[in-house]
């Protein structure tokens, strides 16, 4: 079951940034958003009651899925949006990579939890491979005061990622499932960037071509409904330190759909930094060896 919601999860994920580039146009990326999110939320609550799955939740449960709403449907994409018009999209993903650092250092800071050496190297390794998959891309980079600023808004979504993802596993350790928090989650993430919308002026218009609405339902439906459900659940399931180790594949897909799609070629560090993704994931997947103690071995017979 986990190795399949993970390969779910890498696939998706690894191909919505088609969906994404497509939805760049008329529509403001913040209404897209807004749309995104209020169809998925709408698509999870008619299955949940049809399927009498709804779970009921109380005061906390619902505070904690609107921070998780403000987390990881609401800010989290403003950040990483807005920073991929001042930096490469490869610096992007290099930045969101470090989830899986984040995810191991706040579960160990907030959840008590163990921070596994292999899942240290391997996210170590991870993100030395796509810093060598988005060489060029980063090296070709002029540095500028947007540069900096980009960065640090790649930073605060990433950790805005990281505090989503601890969120959704303290209300799975308090029995809520993925599905009711998501559907939850979503519309109240939805809610709040419409507001700011409206705030700031920002109009709801609509793309009526096959383009939009087919990368809009692409991003609903196995981008939010099937792809955060499967991403979450892993996190229930695996812990937020090794489920996020998925932002490091991401990329990997996406060049090698945008070889098929884009004409991508590559390169001799291009195939070594994807050689180290790979061992990266190789070890933070590894299970720790159990030592045996010898005593158990040595106890004197009764007699």
């Amino acid at each position: 079951m986990n190795l399949s919601l993970y390969l779910l999860t890498v696939l998706i994920w690894g191909t919505t940034w088609i969906a994404l580039k497509w939805q760049l146009g008329v529509v403001a990326i913040e209404a897209s958003i807004v749309y995104r999110f209020a169809l998925a939320a709408l698509v999870l609550f008619v299955l949940l009651v049809l399927s009498r799955k709804l779970q009921v939740m109380n005061r906390r449960g619902h505070l904690i899925c609107l921070a998780q709403g403000l987390c990881l449907f609401c800010v989290n994409f403003m950040c990483f949006l807005t920073a991929s018009q001042w930096i490469p999209s490869g610096l992007v993903a290099v930045v969101f990579s470090t989830a899986t650092l984040w995810n191991a250092l706040n579960a160990r800071l907030f959840l008590g939890q163990k921070v596994a050496r292999n899942v240290l190297m391997g996210g170590g390794l991870g993100l030395s491979g796509l810093g060598l998959l988005f060489w060029p891309e980063l090296a070709g980079h002029t540095t500028s005061p947007h540069t900096w600023l980009g960065l640090g808004l790649a930073l605060v979504g990433t950790m805005c990622f990281s505090a989503g993802n601890l969120l959704s596993s303290l209300q799975q350790k308090a029995g809520l499932k993925p599905l009711t928090t998501n559907a939850w989650g979503m519309a109240y993430g939805a809610s709040m960037l419409a507001l700011y919308c409206v705030v700031q002026g920002i109009p709801f218009d609509m793309e009526w071509n096959s383009r939009y609405i087919g990368s809009l339902l692409y991003l609903v439906i196995p981008g939010s409904v099937i792809g955060f459900t499967a991403y979450l659940t892993l996190v229930g399931r695996m812990g937020p330190e090794r489920a996020a180790y998925c932002t490091v594949l991401f990329p990997v897909v996406a060049l090698n759909v945008s070889a098929l799609v884009e004409g991508y070629q590559w390169t001799a560090p291009a195939l070594a930094g994807l050689v180290l993704v790979m061992l990266g994931n190789v070890l933070v997947f590894r299970k720790p060896r159990v030592v045996v103690p010898v005593n158990t071995f040595c106890k004197p017979k009764q007699i």
